[in-house]
């Protein structure tokens, strides 16, 4: 069986994973949540925080005795099957690809803007096509060389946001908020649950390092210390950003800012230099969110190749110890989804949803199952208050679900059936033997 190089240790590891969750999201979606929630988006962030959490603790035992790359596709493939392992295999490389293309849709926005360029659709579209062929040929480089370009953009943009902390929580602190924290809850607690479910989405990318598991040394230890350390760095960062944001600026402006975190922090500084460097950290954000995509998505595909679920080809290593051309393809499709949506960033973010949410569902189904038929197997992790953990996880995934729109629900349904219908043709074409 080919098999990646492993190069990466938990820092790098959890580089990935920070540089998948921390996005543009945090830059917008604090804006477009504190529209629906108020003040109350800092629970908000809290809420989603413990429903993501539920599953990084079944990723996190899933990965501390499952060491392939394939993250959800590789636990649910040993749980129930090939069938059931291709179906999450599908939507998580969706979803990684959906993701890349909206993302780089994102950075071009932020691109001209920062360079005086016009933002004409033709100009977010070139330069939105460019972005993820550019990075995959850079992946192509070697993990370890991309990963180390990556861990320089996530330390980037955690700087940007820890000063946005830091100087606004001092004005806040010596001054007083500018903005309000109250009503907590001018909407109830729906408009909270509401902006949780938006929210949650800024989370998503905790899985990636379980994608890679097999290019991080000593899988067992690192990858289930590697999701946590994202995740928790992540989590805390969120709410740190929320609490200064909402001190800061009224949440009605929040709500209508296009850059809310250089709007907010203007209240508690002047410096040219320090307002540039927080608005232009979205461009790192959204690189490095790009890079990880390409990652997740290209080692997914290699995963469902080596388990002969898809052609071949897609497992194909070069010599810098690479899926080449998984990589490519994640890469190329991600160009010609921003072609065929034309730019459209909303109709991406709507069908990124629904892919994530199924993914989530059976990492948790998974865990239980796996208790079920090996429980004595040795785990480097063992999920806390099991089960009520992952069946909380379940429960919260379905809740969410429920909330995505009628064309993000309709293109999940039409994209797997699509994937059926490629993995009974696929099957039927291999030899008996092999299936």
């Amino acid at each position: 069986m080919t098999e990646l190089k492993r190069t990466l240790g938990v820092w790098p590891a959890a580089a990935v994973s920070i540089g998948a969750i921390i996005g543009a999201g945090i830059f917008v979606l604090v804006g477009v949540a504190s529209g629906i929630a108020g003040p109350s988006v800092i629970l908000s962030f809290v809420i989603a925080g413990f429903v993501a959490l539920f599953t990084a603790l079944s990723a996190a035992e899933l990965s501390s005795f499952i060491t392939e790359s394939g993250g959800s596709f590789i636990f649910t493939h040993r749980a129930f099957g090939k069938f059931w392992g291709f179906v999450v295999g599908w939507m998580q490389s969706a979803d990684y690809i959906i993701g890349a293309s909206a993302v780089s849709i994102g950075f071009a926005g932020y691109f001209l803007y920062f360079f005086g360029l016009s933002s004409t659709q033709v100009a977010l579209i070139v330069v939105g096509c460019l972005l993820p062929v550019v990075l995959a040929l850079m992946n192509l480089y070697g993990m370890r060389e991309a990963a180390g370009a990556n861990g320089i953009l996530v330390l980037l943009k955690i700087l940007a946001l820890a000063l946005f902390v830091v100087i606004g929580g001092s004005f806040i602190l010596t001054n007083g908020p500018t903005g309000t924290y109250q009503p907590f809850f001018p909407y109830g607690m729906s408009g909270t649950i509401h902006g949780a479910a938006v929210i949650f989405f800024a989370f998503v990318g905790f899985n990636t390092v379980t994608v890679i598991a097999e290019e991080v040394k000593d899988p067992e230890r690192n990858v289930p210390r590697a999701l946590m350390i994202a995740f928790l760095v992540s989590t805390a960062i969120y709410i740190a950003v929320s609490i200064v944001a909402v001190g800061l600026l009224d949440w009605n402006l929040l709500a209508t800012s296009t850059a809310p975190l250089e709007t907010a922090l203007m209240q508690a500084t002047s410096n040219p230099i320090i307002l540039k460097y927080v608005s232009i950290a979205a461009l790192f954000a959204t690189a490095s969110v790009v890079i990880s995509s390409i990652f997740g998505g290209s080692r997914a595909l290699f995963a469902m190749s080596r388990q002969g679920i898809l052609p071949g080809k897609l497992s194909v290593i070069s010599k810098k110890g690479v899926p080449l051309y998984a990589v490519l393809l994640v890469g190329i499709v991600a160009a010609l989804i921003i072609l065929a949506a034309r730019g459209d960033l909303d109709t991406l973010a709507q069908i990124f949803n629904f892919g994530t949410l199924t993914t989530f569902f059976f990492i948790n189904l998974s865990l239980i199952k796996l208790r079920w038929d090996e429980p004595g197997i040795e785990r480097g992790f063992s999920v806390p208050l099991y089960p009520l953990t992952p069946l909380l996880g379940i429960v919260s995934c379905s809740l969410l679900l429920i909330f995505l729109s009628k064309y993000a629900m309709l293109f999940g349904i039409v994209w797997l059936a699509i994937g059926v219908f490629a993995f009974e043709l696929h099957t039927q074409t291999l030899p008996e033997h092999s299936q």
